[in-house]
């Protein structure tokens, strides 16, 4: 694969763009043996030898998993041509194009996001076999009663979709000033805009829905919408 020298330096992890342009023009750069002088020169990264200061230099391509916290407005992919991606968020100073959410958010939904560059554990997460669930807080419009909670338990039929697995619904608090009622829903699929369907299909609306748990893992609460960090070792264990 091809790529500017200067970011192939700052995707060493080593350097930010600047530094590396930096290095470049103080001649601590040998492509091959030879001084290199242009940042903007085409590498191959698979065959061509990068060397700083008699150092070879490699991309740092370790596996990595980030918590995020998805504000709404931005899109769970890994780019889009008109909006803003969850990957556009992350300041990763390896191969960004390698990061990919972990399942998706709509665009107006928030909350808890993980972003990786290791297919497989993603897979782990998202698989229906692996029944792994997914924890929301919603506020809907209008008194959330037990005739929608067994409705939930009972597993939900959705317009061209097969029957959906049992869910939890639980009934936070109701606000009779603006006829809301705060709930939380956990599923153990990931069906297309599947929450908002379930609670359309007993003819209420989300107004607002946000993530809070995957598995046993829980969104980091001092995290602001659009901050993120990595997971620690004990937090993967939860969901590996």
């Amino acid at each position: 694969m091809y790529m500017r020298l200067d970011k192939f330096l700052s995707q060493t992890g080593k350097f930010t763009r600047a530094e590396a342009k930096k290095v470049i023009k103080a001649k601590r750069v040998r492509l091959n043996g030879e001084v290199v002088k242009d940042g903007k020169i085409k590498i191959n990264e698979d065959s061509d030898k990068i060397f700083l200061d008699g150092e070879l230099l490699a991309l740092n391509n370790k596996e990595v998993y980030y918590m995020l916290n998805k504000p709404i407005g931005v899109v769970s992919a890994t780019r889009d041509d008109k909006d803003k991606t969850v990957i556009d968020l992350i300041n990763f100073p390896g191969r960004k194009e390698d990061l990919f959410p972990v399942g998706r958010l709509d665009k107006e939904t928030t909350g808890l996001l993980i972003i990786t560059n290791d297919g497989k554990f993603a897979h782990d997460i998202i698989s229906p076999k692996k029944h792994v669930s997914k924890t929301y807080e919603a506020v809907v419009t209008g008194k959330i009663s037990e005739k929608e909670v067994k409705i939930f338990s009972q597993g939900m039929e959705l317009a061209n979709e097969d029957k959906l697995q049992p869910a939890q619904l639980d009934i936070i608090s109701y606000s009779e000033k603006d006829d809301t009622s705060k709930v939380r829903v956990i599923i153990h699929e990931g069906k297309y805009h599947q929450v908002r369907r379930m609670f359309g299909a007993v003819s209420q609306r989300v107004l607002e829905l946000d993530r809070v748990k995957i598995g046993l893992l829980e969104l980091d609460d001092t995290l602001e919408r659009g901050e993120y960090r990595e997971l620690t070792e004990e937090e993967l264990n939860l969901i590996k």
